[in-house]
């Protein structure tokens, strides 16, 4: 994908001269993703959504994880003295547990991070409708993500962040960004 924009970009500023317009003339813009997701109010607002969601389940596995670490203790502290049929219970019972556990444990990563990634594609797609609007407003011929540098004059993630705090309504995107959408 980034191969691609790369030399998409390459064409572009090869074919520039053939049309006709100087680098001056050309009005390029930038959004850091990452500040997107830690500024915005709609990323604060997913990363709460998914707390909630979430705690339960997670104050749960804490409980399960505690019990656990409390058979373990008392099955090592009292081995010697409990009878062969007792421990070989108590040892099962814990096996079960464990296993119970990590099923758990891992059903509940997936489900989070299938969450997280729902609720990512979400502010995704409202931070590049805003970013359309601003590109459009403002008469801007380029607008990058993802970028490995860039001069801190071409950064506008501060007025995509502004747009997405004041919930403008934003027209629905009609023609897709240069980037092809959200690649997070």
């Amino acid at each position: 994908m980034k191969r691609q924009i790369a030399s998409l970009l390459v064409a572009a500023f090869v074919l520039l001269p053939v049309a006709q317009v100087s680098a001056a003339d050309l009005k390029v813009g930038y959004v850091n993703t990452q500040r997107l997701f830690r500024d915005a109010p709609a990323a604060a607002k997913a990363a709460k959504k998914l707390e909630q969601e979430f705690s339960k389940r997670d104050q749960e596995l804490q409980s399960m994880s505690k019990r656990l670490q409390t058979m373990q203790e008392n099955l090592e502290k009292n081995a010697l003295t409990m009878s062969e049929n007792e421990r070989r219970d108590r040892e099962r019972e814990f096996g079960d547990l464990s296993r119970d556990f990590q099923r758990k444990q891992r059903e509940f990563r997936e489900d989070l991070n299938l969450r997280q990634n729902e609720e990512h594609s979400s502010v995704i797609e409202k931070a590049n409708r805003a970013i359309q609007v601003i590109a459009e407003s403002e008469n801007f011929d380029l607008i990058l993500q993802d970028v490995v540098w860039v001069s801190p004059k071409l950064d506008i993630t501060d007025k995509v962040i502004k747009m997405l705090g004041e919930g403008q309504q934003q027209p629905a995107a009609t023609t897709k960004p240069a980037t092809g959408g959200s690649n997070k």
